[in-house]
């Protein structure tokens, strides 16, 4: 299993940690049974922290026109909104909400340039709630497909995932469809919103794979609304 580099040092930490507990548990108790229970634990939250962490070797789904997740999860809103931090006009919100056992890696979802980047400073409400999206810490990117199709992804921080990692912050630099964009640790939410008449792929409730599930497909610039 290929772990990624955002989970190093704490996967490192916490093995540290644990190889300690266990020891100091062997020594407190002198027992076979409670050193077999406490490494069992540790053993547990090992695989659980490497698990986390792992990198899913998958195909990115390279369709013209389409958009695929950003992430793994599940889709918890779609609904049309205002966009004023860079659209400044309505459109389609697709929110995915990752839970602790999902892969925390997000990904482009198309083709094209990252135009802007922003980081937002905020709170640490639970990722579902429906203002997280504006009032958590959080960055926004603004993206244009190769279509020249403008949209923008914002990556949530939920009320246990306290740092969001952002991978690519250079304005005007040429993105692909699966690319890296970032990682969030331990619970987030990521928001896509695309043009009103995309034809969207997905339903609440559902679950979808990053770089792989289909979430919309969207006009081209000329019939964007």
């Amino acid at each position: 299993m290929k772990i990624h580099r955002a989970g190093y040092k704490i996967i490192i930490t916490t093995i540290l940690i644990l190889l300690l507990l266990t020891a100091g548990m062997h020594f407190i108790f002198n027992s076979f049974y409670a050193t077999l229970i406490t490494g069992s634990v540790a053993l547990g939250i090992v695989v659980f922290v490497l698990r986390f962490f792992r990198v899913p070797g998958r195909l990115v789904n390279t369709e013209k026109d389409v958009l695929v997740a950003p992430a793994d999860g599940t889709v918890v809103a779609i609904e049309e909104v205002f966009e004023d931090e860079f659209l400044q006009k309505k459109a389609l919100q697709i929110s995915i909400f990752m839970s602790v056992w999902n892969v925390h890696i997000n990904w482009f979802p198309a083709n094209g340039i990252m135009k802007e980047f922003r980081y937002h400073p905020g709170k640490f409400l639970v990722a579902r709630h429906p203002k997280s999206s504006v009032l958590n810490e959080r960055t926004s990117i603004l993206m244009e497909t190769s279509e020249k199709v403008p949209v923008v992804i914002r990556q949530i921080a939920g009320i246990v995932a306290r740092r969001i990692e952002n991978y690519v912050k250079d304005t005007n630099s040429k993105v692909a469809a699966g690319q890296e964009m970032g990682f969030i640790k331990f619970g987030s939410r990521v928001d896509v919103f695309v043009p009103l008449n995309s034809d969207l792929k997905i339903n609440i409730g559902q679950k979808v794979r990053g770089k792989v599930t289909r979430i919309a497909q969207i006009p081209d610039i000329a019939h964007v609304s």
